[in-house]
């Protein structure tokens, strides 16, 4: 069984959650990231028996052949899903030097570099990944929550307005388009957009969690609850809300800091 911090921060966790959680999260993971724009990568698992059995079987074909795209991004996908960051990052750039103008390299390694936390990197790789004649959507969203990792929400609103002209409704881009609201202190226009990703089909579990943060954020705990039910054991989301009321009673509420009382980071996918 996970302890009680990280059972408590699940709800948070699927958000990517912040500064204050990290420690009670470190070692919380969801094993079912996937990675978007691999070349010839089969459907990503969804449970840690399966990452493990995708690390074995593209470690192998990487080991025989590091020059082998498929293989390094696959790899590097099972790597990070393990939480192998560093190792990730390091596959992904020797795939790099090789592959410099390689699109999909380059945008797994650029997510990789977001996810090990080298934010600045990351936007420099995630910027060479696509280009301006021909935009791709995940880049942009990816790209988007760099910025919002940076502080730069205006630009990172920017990027996620470019990617929804390409996909609009998009679940996954108007979920960090909320996120990035929440951040920037307009929990009301996080809420409506987040009620939009929900709204969409194929909605991930996460984009309704993220919903949930935000409700809670604006006070209406009960409503939270209800909300990450949909998803988690009712103990689960109960202590959640709670966990979340207990941080914003300590910090006395954001708006008097000027502040969330954490950083709800967007997802730069995987």
């Amino acid at each position: 069984m996970r302890p009680r911090t990280a059972r408590t921060a699940h709800l948070f966790a699927s958000a990517a959650v912040a500064a204050v959680l990290a420690l009670s999260v470190a070692g919380c993971k969801t094993m079912g990231d996937d990675i978007t724009g691999s070349i010839g990568a089969p459907a990503a698992p969804r449970s840690e028996a399966d990452w493990r059995r995708s690390l074995e079987a593209w470690g192998a074909r990487y080991r025989a052949n590091p020059k082998d795209v498929d293989a390094a991004i696959g790899y590097a996908q099972a790597l990070r899903a393990t939480d192998q960051r560093a190792q990730a990052v390091a596959v992904l750039e020797q795939c790099a030097i090789g592959n410099p103008h390689n699109m999909p390299v380059l945008g797994a390694y650029g997510r990789a570099l977001a996810d090990a936390g080298d934010y600045n990197q990351a936007l420099d790789v995630l910027g060479r990944a696509h280009t301006p004649d021909n935009p791709d959507w995940r880049i942009l969203n990816a790209q988007g929550a760099v910025l919002d990792q940076l502080g730069r929400h205006a630009e990172a609103q920017r990027h996620y307005s470019a990617a929804l002209r390409i996909v609009p409704g998009d679940p996954s881009v108007l979920s960090n388009l909320g996120l990035s609201y929440a951040l920037t202190k307009d929990l009301k226009l996080a809420e409506s957009t987040l009620r939009q990703a929900v709204a969409r089909p194929g909605a991930a579990p996460k984009v309704r969690q993220n919903l949930a943060l935000v409700v809670g954020l604006l006070g209406r705990f009960a409503e939270a609850e209800k909300i990450a039910r949909a998803d988690l054991p009712p103990d689960q989301a109960a202590a959640n809300v709670g966990y979340l009321r207990q941080m914003l009673a300590q910090r006395g509420g954001w708006t008097k800091k000027g502040q969330p009382p954490f950083a709800p980071a967007p997802d730069a996918g995987t």
